[in-house]
């Protein structure tokens, strides 16, 4: 029997803590221990300066808006999100750190509410409330039956793949990690007696072999392979080599898809050997509407991944991109004029990967040969 292509939904950073857990009806403390301000309100503030009022309290869907439409329509079969906060009601602030971000567990319906199959949770804002911060993040999404990837009660939990049964009895396998790039901190990393973070110094060739030596071992015929790469600055869209030979280094061992993040906004991607790569999804829900300083990166405009991929192979037959744009704290579509513009920018920068953008008649943006 010939089976069907499959979906991967991806997306890049989900912050729901901070100023976004302010807005829903869970809303946790706000007490902050930042220099700009010591209460997350004043970034519900900030937004409503620049767009208009938001609705307090809003719906759990509400950080999701035209998000969730989407992804109904796509219809995926798996999909997979960067969730970059604590879930947590600790006070206990991680020392060392300018920004912490916490999601109350009352607000968790609004995690649900995107129907996420995958959590990663590899990422520089997990322990911002140590690591019983980290235990409670990672009980609550257990007993809320969502899985998670990339972190853990120890170093076997942190660096176990997330599976998620895709029809014709394959699975989708996540395995996530983070870098010290992206701000993670060494002693962060999970060991065989303690919590934390699924951490690689850097990335080099005996790092790529070690972890697609964990593929090869939790891989079954069948299954399709994501690695989800926490790594490398906020801003720009120079991609280092050594990013770029450890992603092929990856593919070549067994990663049908590189699911890169950390950046605020979309970076570079490719296909290499026909697998996508992406370098860095960016943010897709967060509470940085009305910061400014950072505007010609466009920091407003989100993307909703879309791959399709052949269920044998991995291989991709097409990917789309949904330009979506943050106004007032949820998420509408992005005009065409800003479609656009994204194409425009992605496709100058990911040029040295060979890679070309159209732009569909519905406003998204296409790879123009997968």
């Amino acid at each position: 029997m010939t089976r069907a292509p499959v979906t991967l939904l991806l997306t890049g950073d989900v912050m729901l803590g901070r100023g976004v857990d302010q807005i829903l009806p869970g809303a946790g403390d706000p007490a902050l221990r930042e220099t700009y301000t010591p209460d997350a309100r004043a970034y519900v503030g900030l937004a409503e300066a620049a767009n208009g009022p938001v609705p307090r309290p809003a719906p759990f869907s509400w950080p999701w808006g035209e998000a969730l439409r989407v992804a109904e329509e796509a219809a995926p079969d798996a999909r997979v999100i960067n969730l970059e906060t604590s879930v947590t009601r600790s006070g206990a602030f991680a020392p060392g750190k300018e920004v912490h971000y916490r999601m109350s567990p009352d607000n968790l319906p609004a995690l649900a509410a995107a129907r996420p199959d995958v959590c990663v949770l590899a990422n520089n804002h997990v322990l911002d409330f140590g690591r019983p911060g980290l235990a409670e993040t990672l009980d609550t999404l257990s007993a809320a039956g969502l899985r998670t990837a990339g972190a853990g009660h120890d170093a076997g939990s942190a660096w176990r793949p997330a599976a998620v049964p895709l029809g014709g009895g394959g699975r989708l396998l996540v395995l996530a990690l983070a870098m010290p790039s992206s701000g993670v901190q060494p002693d962060w990393a999970a060991t065989e007696d303690r919590a934390g973070v699924a951490v690689v110094s850097e990335p080099s060739e005996a790092a790529a072999h070690a972890i697609t030596g964990r593929i090869r071992r939790a891989r079954r015929p069948g299954d399709l392979v994501v690695v989800s790469v926490h790594w490398g600055s906020n801003w720009g869209y120079g991609i280092a080599r050594q990013q770029i030979r450890f992603a092929h280094a990856l593919v070549d061992g067994g990663a049908d898809v590189v699911h890169g993040h950390s950046s605020h906004h979309p970076r570079p991607l490719e296909t290499y050997r026909g697998k996508l790569v992406l370098y860095g999804c960016g943010d897709l829900v967060d509470d940085y509407e009305g910061i400014t300083g950072y505007e010609r990166y466009r920091d407003d405009l989100r993307l909703l991944h879309l791959a399709r991929l052949e269920p044998d192979t991995g291989r991709l037959i097409g990917l789309r991109m949904v330009p979506l744009q943050a106004r007032r704290m949820t998420l509408r579509h992005a005009s065409r004029e800003d479609a656009a513009w994204l194409r425009t920018v992605l496709e100058r920068a990911s040029r040295d990967l060979g890679t070309r953008l159209d732009l569909d008649p519905h406003g998204a943006l296409t790879l123009r040969s997968a």
